[in-house]
């Protein structure tokens, strides 16, 4: 596993021992940060279900002004510790121990995210739906204005189109994953209303 582009571009990154962890592949990765390269130069960026932190690290090497991941497993809380220490990466980042509802559940007056990527456990079905809910309730406030949500899950699962106030806008196919890619209901009717 590599960083793709940006500043540390080339560096390896480690992955947690086992399967319980699995890092988003180079070339899903790649995918991602093409259709978000427009928009990551100075972004607020939140890793949830970091693992490795191989995305978070991913947009912080390509211009994020900052990243805020969250992981629960200790195991791979070390993996990403160790990952921002070998590049030298002493600030711009938070460490969230904890898991991802409690974070989105707990956090109020924080920061707000220009760009959201989640990716559970493919088997973990109801973390998507519970996470999706979340990110989508009109009571959370982490969403800046144009954010986009993107959620990494098997191609055959069937993600909802809408999750409350964010809606699918696109769905990317590659291999057996695919990110599907949400933004809010409001920001989506602005955009229809302002052509």
């Amino acid at each position: 596993m590599r960083v793709i582009a940006g500043s540390f571009r080339s560096r390896t990154l480690q992955a947690p021992a086992g399967l319980a962890t699995r890092p988003t592949s180079d070339r899903l990765r790649e995918t991602l940060f093409n259709v978000l390269a427009p928009r990551i130069q100075g972004a607020a960026f939140l890793d949830l279900y970091a693992g490795s932190g191989a995305v978070g690290i991913e947009a912080l090497s390509r211009g994020a002004a900052s990243v805020v991941f969250v992981e629960r497993a200790a195991a791979a809380i070390r993996v990403l510790r160790t990952n921002l220490d070998r590049l030298g990466l002493r600030e711009g980042y938070r460490i969230v121990a904890g898991s991802v509802g409690g974070y989105l559940r707990n956090t109020k007056g924080g920061p707000r995210f220009d760009a959201v990527f989640l990716d559970p456990p493919y088997a973990a079905l109801s973390e998507y739906a519970a996470t999706l809910e979340l990110l989508g309730s009109p009571a959370t406030a982490l969403l800046g204005d144009g954010a986009l949500v993107i959620a990494e899950h098997r191609r055959k699962a069937a993600l909802e189109d809408r999750y409350g106030l964010v809606h699918r806008t696109r769905l990317l196919e590659q291999g057996d994953a695919a990110l599907s890619f949400y933004a809010r209901t409001s920001d989506i009717e602005e955009g229809l209303n302002g052509q």
